[in-house]
């Protein structure tokens, strides 16, 4: 993707986060120069890998096949592990209309899908058992709200603003926008984006980036380089 795309991404999607009543914290709008000067103190906002986060999966086509993520916060790996202490995290997503979020699953992750606003977010899912159902522990069937509700394997939940599915480690899900953009947000457990993503078909979790004029505010995938000398 090229950089200047980024950046208009950014810019729209912070747009349209403000319009659903949501702001993003102040880490948010600082300058890669910005960043830097603050590495220090930011570290565990650099550590935890929160930030401006837009992907398409390395195929070069995101009006059909991408993501816009902002993760808010993120715990401790070692701290899931132990069984204590900050266990959880929180993002904003949008997806586009018809903008596919391609099918995947997590193996550590547990995590709730919420339409926050917006048009119909479509959940294609499959359960973690052999034949795509869900596991008699959960009855075979899916928590959507904190009901449960019968559910078959490839069935395509239609979420509207307000609606939330939960998702377990193995679940199989596909999403995208439908008859409009939708934001989303997802509480989980720990999340690690660079292991923890299992995809159905060989594509890769981050951009290839073309540097065509400078960055507006990095993204999570530039941490690693631009700011490798701070800190």
């Amino acid at each position: 993707m090229k950089r200047s795309r980024i950046n208009r991404i950014m810019a729209e999607a912070d747009e349209m986060i403000r319009r659903h009543g949501f702001v993003l914290p102040p880490f948010a709008g600082w300058s890669p120069d910005e960043f830097r000067a603050r590495a220090d103190t930011a570290r565990a906002v650099i550590d935890a890998r929160c930030g401006w986060d837009i992907t398409d999966y390395g195929a070069g086509r995101f009006d059909e096949m991408g993501l816009f993520l902002f993760t808010l916060r993120n715990g401790r790996l070692e701290d899931l592990r132990r069984g204590g202490g900050m266990c959880y995290a929180e993002k904003l997503l949008i997806s586009r209309q018809d903008q596919l979020s391609p099918m995947h699953t997590h193996v550590i992750k547990a995590e709730d899908i919420i339409n926050r606003g917006g048009a119909t977010l479509v959940v294609e899912l499959y359960g973690s058992d052999e034949s795509g159902g869900f596991a008699e522990d959960r009855g075979g069937r899916v928590m959507c709200d904190g009901i449960a509700r019968d559910f078959a394997p490839g069935e395509k939940l239609r979420l509207a603003p307000g609606e939330s599915v939960t998702l377990m480690p193995g679940d199989w899900h596909a999403f995208w926008g439908e008859g409009g953009d939708v934001l989303i947000g997802e509480v989980s457990t720990v999340n690690d984006d660079e292991t923890d993503n299992v995809f159905r078909e060989p594509i890769g979790r981050f951009a290839d980036i073309e540097e065509d004029e400078p960055p507006t505010h990095l993204l999570v995938s530039d941490y690693a380089t631009w700011l490798a000398a701070s800190g």
